[in-house]
Formats: C-alpha cells, sequence, structure tokens
C-alpha cells in the first residue's frame, strides 16, 4: 500500500492543532480542542500564571512560491477582530509553529485588505531581498513556540 492518501484542508487543519498540543504537553502544559470552530481551536492552561489561553490555529501544509510564481514562503491569513489570545501559526513540513498574540500578529502582518484580513508570510529562502522589515523566516524565530513557552505558560 504505497498510494498517498489525500489529506484535506480539514486533514491539514487538525495536524496543526495536534502539533501545538503536542509542543505544549512537552512542556508540561495541558490543553484542550474546542468542540466547534468559533475563531478558538484550542485552550491551554499556564499552570505559571493560573491562566487560560485561547489560541486560533493557522496551518500550512508547506512553503509555496509567494504571489503563485515568487521565491518560497509560508503564509497566514486571520481575519480582524479575532477572539483568540494567541495566534499559532505552523508549517508542517518543517514542523514548526509560532505563537503571536493577536497584536503582534497584526503589527507583523505584512499585508491588510479592505475586507478586514491580515496577511503574514515568511519567505524560507533567506536570500530574498526583500522591502518589508521582518520577512524573513529567520525573523521569526524568537516567535517559535519553544521561546514562547516562556513567555506565556
Amino acid at each position: 500500500m504505497n498510494a498517498m492518501i489525500e489529506r484535506t484542508k480539514q486533514h491539514i487543519g487538525k495536524a496543526g492543532e495536534l502539533l501545538v498540543q503536542y509542543k505544549l504537553v512537552k512542556y508540561g502544559i495541558d490543553s484542550s480542542s474546542m468542540t466547534t470552530d468559533s475563531g478558538i481551536d484550542l485552550v491551554a492552561y499556564s499552570p505559571r500564571n493560573l491562566k487560560a489561553y485561547t489560541i486560533q490555529v493557522k496551518t500550512q501544509e508547506k512553503p509555496t512560491p509567494g504571489g503563485g510564481k515568487g521565491k518560497l514562503a509560508i503564509s497566514w491569513y486571520l481575519k480582524e477582530h479575532c477572539p483568540a489570545d494567541l495566534i499559532a501559526v505552523i508549517d508542517l513540513s518543517s514542523d514548526s509553529v509560532w505563537l503571536f498574540t493577536y497584536i503582534e500578529f497584526v503589527e507583523l502582518a505584512q499585508q491588510y485588505s479592505a475586507n478586514g484580513v491580515y496577511h503574514l508570510y515568511m519567505y524560507v529562502d533567506e536570500s530574498v531581498k526583500t522591502k518589508k522589515a521582518v520577512a524573513l523566516k529567520r525573523q521569526f524565530s524568537k516567535y517559535l513556540l519553544e521561546e514562547r513557552v516562556k513567555t506565556f505558560f
């Protein structure tokens, strides 16, 4: 049985949620999935801060050419007024998870559309020349979950 089973958007999204939960539990952080999608995918409890954080998870399977023809990038979209405390963005191809507050996501997003959607992207090719202050994957390293766990949990 060598045939690759096609993954749906739901498979990709759930894989992202489970990756966040897996990484959190490695640090001793309990979390739980929500039963419905109301803009919050997970709730994670910080025993240090005695606080529960709501998390919206955005997952991409792999980098794709920016603009359809450009350099490889991973990108995520977030609607304005997201109710979650934290935004987790995932690249499944590298099992990477970055964790932002809503404000951080909004401030770092390189684009904003008239219909109220923020677009955050990271170029995986470090040689890309960009006019944006923060657009290369390595520039987001301080937001990796492994670093942010110290801040929030």
